[in-house]
């Protein structure tokens, strides 16, 4: 049982915040948190995504917005229980100021604030229509000139594009643009989502054919619409796709199919975007307010510059154009990367008869699927987190109350688990003379996902084929050149292939602003994604949040939305109510905009 002494020491120093937020008093706030304590704010106090570090960094943002953004009420949750362990206490928070409510999570530690979460979940006056506030869908009595709901449906995607402009256009229909679009629709944003595709979740279907997600289904729920409690694990990505398309019907999305944007630029007087976009084989002009590139959490496809790449008379290609193995079987193969894409395809074509060889470049971090799910995953986001009353909204919101700068030092003890659990999978992998590592400094991979989005695999079974050589393997190796027939290998080594695979990764999400808008816009907004963590490919500074996602950034009106389900899931809530406020006319005056240290 929970020490009575402790559960009071929190509700008492949680009071003592309120009252210092209430009053305005920034040197009070500060002053109730360790020296080195953290305010993490989705939205509700900075209208940013922001972590405050230290006393005179949290000073500072409650010096500048607390009077604009007027708090009146930060107070434990009755309905859930304060917990403590290892010296924290940690409790949930209600959250009201003057344009919203939140929810909040707060750890104490010798007795001041150690981390706070606060979190903005509806606007005062714009509330979704769910629970009590639920539309009636039928109209009881008797009106000769109303609508079906048919009809009404039928009559706003006529006029909306046309008659009627989208306050808000998302260019990208894959699960983050859908994702937004269902949250930006319950809060009645005119909201169009285009994408090049003939249907929604043929993002998915068109990949190689042995894609499936390697994230557990308890982690990968789409806002509103949970998976069913009888879906896959690991869902295929066939199943994938198909629940994408069934979800942006039910969410009645304004979605535009078939659909490329061809050019777009910023009316700085009118405060809107012109936006050409290319449909049913013709050009269609919008003008929306705000701009979301809602591409994933990648760019373009980065295809490295190769010597030979033009008489090779094989065929290449990225690993986003691999069709899977049908037409290779009997064939050689060469895939050039180590991470998740270049195992889960070479695994496929293996298994479809080809000849395979995998060229590893540089080391690369593996974890098993199981100990992932066990070591990892399993405290929030398992059958066992839902029995305890753990929900994927509360495991999203336990997860984001860590922050970046120590998420690491939580890390780091579970991989040292994994590493004795599996300690012969790694021996075996690295006799097999595989390169492997487990991060800068040892955190694993949720902090390399997060740091620079690439260089590790979720291992659901190709690691076995290289460990038993039906996975040929070139590791420690660079490319010299392309011959007519084969890759060259920079120690002189030749691999003949018919085939050439470059599964290496992407670049940054600004590379479509870039070609989308200006390489001069893309250069004002910088680099997206990685923390500044001077780690592997995320050079510093350090800004402790993700570069650009999912909040304001250097250009007016254009924001970027991706990640994974996960991501495209929590984040969204508040990429969405920044966006309602700001059809809504509301204040919004951001704190800690960032400008860019790194372009691409």
């Amino acid at each position: 049982m929970l020490d009575t002494i402790k559960e009071g020491a929190l509700a008492a120093l949680v009071a003592d915040l309120e009252r210092a937020l209430v009053a305005q008093d920034a040197e009070a706030v500060a002053g109730l948190f360790l020296e080195t304590g953290f305010w993490r704010d989705l939205a509700t106090f900075t209208w940013n995504l922001k972590t405050c570090e230290g006393r005179t960094e949290i000073a500072q943002m409650a010096r500048a917005q607390l009077p604009h953004v007027r708090p009146s009420l930060l107070r434990l949750d009755p309905a859930e229980r304060v917990s403590e362990a290892d010296g924290v206490t940690e409790g949930w928070l209600l959250i009201e100021t003057a344009a919203g409510r939140g929810q909040g999570y707060i750890r104490m530690k010798e007795g001041k604030i150690w981390t706070l979460l606060t979190t903005l979940h509806e606007l005062k006056g714009h509330e979704e229509p769910r629970k009590l506030r639920r539309p009636m869908g039928a109209e009881h009595g008797h009106d000769p000139a109303r609508k079906t709901w048919k009809e009404k449906q039928l009559d706003e995607a006529a006029r909306l594009g046309f008659e009627d402009q989208p306050y808000v256009l998302v260019i990208g229909g894959g699960q983050g643009g859908i994702a937004l679009g269902a949250r930006l629709r319950q809060l009645s944003v005119p909201t169009i989502v285009i994408d090049k595709h003939p249907r929604p979740g043929d993002q998915w279907r068109n990949r190689y054919k042995s894609l499936c997600l390697h994230d557990p289904v308890w982690y990968d729920h789409l806002p509103y619409i949970p998976f069913p409690d009888n879906w896959p694990v690991f869902a295929p990505k066939d199943k994938v796709g198909d629940w994408l398309e069934m979800y942006t019907k039910v969410m009645e999305l304004n979605y535009w199919s078939s659909t490329t944007a061809t050019s777009a630029k910023y009316d700085e007087a009118k405060g809107e975007w012109e936006v050409v976009v290319h449909r049913d084989g013709k050009d269609i002009t919008l003008r929306p307010k705000q701009l979301v590139l809602a591409t994933g959490m990648s760019g373009k496809a980065n295809v490295p510059v190769i010597p030979g790449q033009d008489v090779f008379q094989g065929e290449q290609q990225h690993s986003s154009q691999h069709p899977g193995p049908d037409a290779y079987r009997g064939r050689r193969v060469v895939v050039i990367g180590a991470n998740n894409s270049a195992h889960d395809i070479c695994a496929a074509l293996w298994e479809g008869g080809a000849d395979v060889t995998m060229v590893q470049r540089s080391s690369t971090h593996i974890v098993k699927s199981d100990s992932l799910m066990e070591v990892c995953l399993g405290g929030l986001y398992s059958e066992a987190a839902v029995a305890n009353g753990i929900t994927h909204d509360k495991a999203d919101m336990i997860f984001a109350s860590v922050p970046y700068k120590i998420m690491a030092d939580f890390h780091v003890p579970q991989y040292d688990e994994i590493k004795v659990r599996d300690a012969a999978f790694y021996a075996a992998l690295e006799k097999a003379g595989f390169m492997l590592d487990f991060g800068d400094d040892e955190s694993g991979l949720f902090m390399k996902y997060l740091r620079r989005g690439s260089g590790y695999y979720i291992d659901v079974g190709a690691c076995d084929l290289i460990i038993d050589g039906s996975i040929r393997l070139q590791s420690g190796k660079g490319i010299s050149h392309l011959s007519e027939t084969a890759v060259v290998l920079d120690d002189g080594t030749e691999l003949p292939a018919d085939l050439v695979v470059y599964a290496t990764g992407y670049g940054s999400m600004n590379g479509w602003a870039a070609d989308l808008i200006s390489q001069e816009v893309a250069d004002k907004v910088g680099k997206c994604w990685g923390l500044g963590s001077e780690t592997t490919k995320d050079p510093g500074p350090w800004e402790g949040e993700q570069r650009n996602m999912w909040k304001p950034t250097m250009q007016e009106g254009l924001w970027f939305h991706g990640g994974n389900l996960h991501q495209s899931r929590h984040y969204s809530r508040y990429l969405a109510l920044q966006l309602k406020a700001r059809q809504a006319g509301l204040e919004t005056p951001v704190w800690g905009l960032e400008a860019p240290h790194h372009l691409r």
